[in-house]
């Protein structure tokens, strides 16, 4: 018994076919392509960001009210790393393996004296301090008049009553290698965003 072959003759797809199907490949490889250098751009971003912030602007976030009312707790700051401070900067410093907010009041050489109301002199001369809310003498074990070390740093924090500072021998005097930076800004939450004073 003979089968009988038959032969399927295979379509040929017509140009228009061809032409869709090729439209569809080219948007295909469009999107993948963009798709894939997208998440590049982002990627190498975020890389980027992340060195910047470890090498040049450490970002911290603000516990306790210490530095109120300038900074309040759980606010995030953005620092600047740098050696040169100066008398007014808020720095952020290591301090018995913690990361402390203060503001310089006297560097290398000043002498510095609180009198029983709070009121704070350096080389003799009275403080105008604005950005304390109220004065006190706060935490004190120190012995006053003082003179600040060479390559060091007496530092307050602004909230005078409650602040655990340079008035305190668990602080005492802030040396230049354990300041990380100088914080620069405000950044969360976003109503309070702008420059710090």
């Amino acid at each position: 018994m003979r089968r009988s072959s038959r032969v399927r003759a295979v379509e040929m797809p017509t140009v228009a076919q061809l032409e869709k199907y090729l439209r569809h490949e080219r948007r295909r490889i469009h999107y993948h392509y963009t798709l894939s250098t997208t998440i590049s751009a982002i990627l190498s971003v975020a890389a980027a960001a992340c060195l910047i912030a470890m090498l040049w602007l450490p970002v911290l976030r603000v516990y306790g009210g210490s530095m109120a009312p300038t900074l309040n707790s759980r606010e995030v700051i953005v620092s600047v790393k740098t050696s040169q401070v100066e008398e007014g900067d808020i720095v952020a410093f290591y301090c018995n393996n913690k990361l402390l907010v203060k503001r310089i009041i006297a560097g290398p050489g000043d002498v510095v004296d609180i009198d029983a109301n709070g009121g704070v002199s350096v080389n003799g001369t009275l403080l105008d301090e604005p950005y304390v809310e109220k004065l006190a003498r706060g935490e004190c074990d120190v012995e006053f008049p003082c003179r600040v070390p060479d390559n060091k740093y007496f530092v307050l924090g602004d909230h005078r009553e409650t602040s655990v500072d340079s008035r305190s021998s668990s602080v005492g005097f802030v040396s230049a290698d354990d300041i990380v930076g100088r914080c620069a800004a405000k950044v969360w939450p976003l109503d309070n965003f702008g420059l710090i004073q």
